[in-house]
């Protein structure tokens, strides 16, 4: 599944790394959040010498990655379901070693890949960690992938390239769609977890990711999101001694925001280098905050909903998040 809005020439590289993998019975599931038809204009699907089965989903505006995947999934009758970044080129032997993982293995229902900066020894995630406060940072970011030599169970995968078990998705309901974009993939994988479901890294899997190409990698839509979701996932998934501590992480990591843009290092650096006002960042932590008491009674539901279906008590998720923690400054630095 192959969620696309600029359907340039990164989605053609990513529709031709798909056309050589070794695993040959599958099909890929391109949804066009262009608006314009772009992915059969440019007769992206017929480009490639011996492409696997591919199918194109229009919408008539821009749906968000959620929402996306889960019309992919609607439309697929696969026990398995990838969901892929129109910007990341997988090995030939990404999607046999994630669907290897998921044969082996019934308990597990989601398999993180190794997803490296492209065209570098550097890793963009070989999972993903969770912070107190909410926020989620990809695991070995900026490090050598041999340091993560070998498969081990971690906490969830990154949506940007994952393999999902769909008996786990059928049964916590798939991808929020209210997400529209970022940390959709922490919320759906805490749900997993709640739900008694694990996941394991592969380092086999390997997919080579242009980070950040289609929002932009410090664009005010990204900073709002983000800001946005990371409150949703604290509301819906963590549990009450979890939650309480939040605040004191959340105000360690504006504190180390602080400390770093006046470093020129992190994220809200590198949105000031973008053009964009450290006022505008400020506003969106306000708007973060209003919108989430306007969607108050909602994720009250959605929170009670995940616990009637708990398999793990809130002592093993919080033991989980002990295990797979990222501190507040190291949020701040990537």
């Amino acid at each position: 599944m192959v969620p696309t809005l600029a359907a340039d020439r990164r989605l053609l590289e990513c529709l031709e790394s798909l056309a050589k993998q070794t695993q040959r019975d599958f099909e890929v599931i391109v949804v066009d959040n262009s608006g314009k038809g772009l992915v059969r204009s440019q007769e992206m699907t017929r480009r490639q010498e011996s492409p696997p089965e591919i199918r194109v989903l229009e919408n008539r505006h821009n749906a968000g990655f959620g929402p996306a995947v889960n019309q992919a999934m609607r439309a697929s009758g696969a026990r398995y379901l990838a969901t892929l970044n129109d910007d990341a080129v997988a090995h030939p032997g990404w999607l046999a070693a994630a669907v290897d993982v998921l044969d082996r293995r019934p308990d597990v229902g989601m398999c993180a890949s190794q997803v490296r900066l492209y065209g570098e020894r550097r890793l963009d995630s070989a999972g993903m960690l969770l912070s107190n406060d909410g926020s989620s940072k990809q695991r070995g970011q900026g490090r050598a992938p041999d340091d993560f030599p070998v498969e081990e169970e971690v906490l969830l995968p990154s949506g940007s390239a994952a393999l999902y078990r769909r008996a786990m998705l059928d049964q916590i309901g798939g991808f929020d769609d209210r997400f529209f974009l970022y940390c959709e993939d922490t919320d759906l994988g805490l749900r997993a977890r709640w739900a008694g479901w694990k996941c394991v890294y592969s380092p086999l899997a390997v997919v080579e990711h242009h980070y950040s190409h289609s929002a932009g990698e410090a664009s005010p839509l990204k900073a709002y999101l983000v800001e946005r979701n990371r409150l949703f996932v604290l509301v819906k998934n963590f549990p009450v001694r979890m939650l309480w501590r939040a605040p004191l992480a959340e105000a360690a990591r504006y504190f180390w925001h602080l400390v770093y843009l006046t470093r020129g290092r992190g994220s809200a650096a590198r949105f000031r280098a973008s053009g964009h006002h450290g006022g505008r960042m400020l506003w969106y932590v306000v708007k973060a905050r209003l919108v989430l008491v306007r969607n108050a009674r909602w994720l009250w539901r959605e929170r009670k909903r995940i616990r009637r279906g708990a398999r793990i008590t809130p002592g093993v998720f919080r033991h989980l998040a002990r295990t797979s923690s990222i501190g507040a400054r190291r949020v701040a630095e990537l």
